[in-house]
């Protein structure tokens, strides 16, 4: 039987191999249908799902980094390298927004081409298989409290608003030829612009989080009260005189001083900090508890 790691590690591969070969193939439907219908805004599109694809390697690279086990160098584990990468694909999603709005404004200045009508069916098609990839994405990431994973998924639901811009520029385009109304034809720049600060700011707001947890982020009082509850249960414990949860990427790392009877032998306190660690242990995002044992001077 699969132990929770083993599970979480395969799901979490899933996770990211559909999100390469989902954006290996909408990068080429788009590419082809864009060429075709001769829809600048799609082949715009299909570049940024093509990028797409650095960003759901670069998850998979960490996920199975953060998978080996300590080391002499890494004793607490490699768990940091999905918080490491879910900070490279938050810069890979500020950069692709960013391209997006310059490329927005540049194509004010082109001679404007009507696309044809197939290269709304393209993007339709693509909302929806995005929509699918983040919300697939976004519940593995979540179970699996995988923090590269769900910043690759916020990045496909950053596609969506992509191909939504898309959408709208070549529907204005196509609605604007046919009625004669030349402000519309302009539709894709006020779009690409909106969603292009929209992407950025998720990017940030994403890679803020992440930094944020690399720094030996520390769950707050009110995240560990189940934890020193287990804790003040083992008998012999009479206080907790200070108990950190950090974030080492999925799974945590709990440093806990206890206080216990100063009249027992080293050998008790030792066997009273042994139950509290397997007691602690039984949660499965709790990586490895560290205690010290203080004499309770109350």
């Amino acid at each position: 039987m699969e132990n929770y790691e083993e599970q979480r590690y395969k799901m979490v591969r899933v996770g990211a191999l559909v999100g390469i070969f989902g954006n290996i193939f909408l990068a080429l439907l788009k590419g082809i249908v864009g060429w075709a219908a001769e829809s600048r805004a799609l082949i715009a599109d299909a570049v940024h799902s093509a990028s797409d694809v650095v960003g759901s390697v670069a998850v998979l690279i960490g996920i199975r980094a953060a998978k080996l086990p300590p080391d002499k160098d890494h004793p607490y584990g490699h768990g940091k390298a999905e918080t490491v990468t879910s900070i490279i694909v938050a810069v890979l999603l500020f950069i692709v927004g960013f391209e997006i709005g310059l490329d927005a404004v540049k194509d004010a200045g082109h001679t404007i081409v009507i696309p044809k009508p197939a290269a709304l069916y393209a993007v339709v098609f693509s909302i929806l298989l995005k929509e699918i990839m983040f919300r697939y994405k976004h519940f593995l990431g979540k179970k699996y409290r995988s923090e590269a994973l769900l910043t690759d998924a916020w990045h496909h639901r950053s596609d969506v608003f992509s191909s939504l811009a898309a959408l709208l520029g070549i529907g204005a385009s196509i609605i604007g030829d046919q009625l004669g109304i030349s402000w519309l034809l302009y539709g894709d720049l006020a779009a690409g612009l909106f969603v292009a600060v929209l992407i950025m700011k998720m990017a940030w707001k994403l890679g803020e989080e992440s930094i944020h947890n690399a720094l030996d982020h520390v769950l707050h009082p009110e995240d560990t009260v189940k934890m020193r509850e287990q804790a003040e249960q083992i008998n012999g414990v009479i206080q907790i005189d200070e108990f950190f949860a950090r974030e080492h990427g999925h799974y945590v790392i709990v440093d806990i001083k206890i206080a216990v009877d100063p009249g027992i032998t080293v050998e008790e306190g030792h066997a009273i900090g042994k139950k509290v660690k397997e007691k602690l242990l039984q949660n499965e995002h709790i990586k490895d508890v560290f205690i010290h044992i203080n004499p309770y001077e109350g």
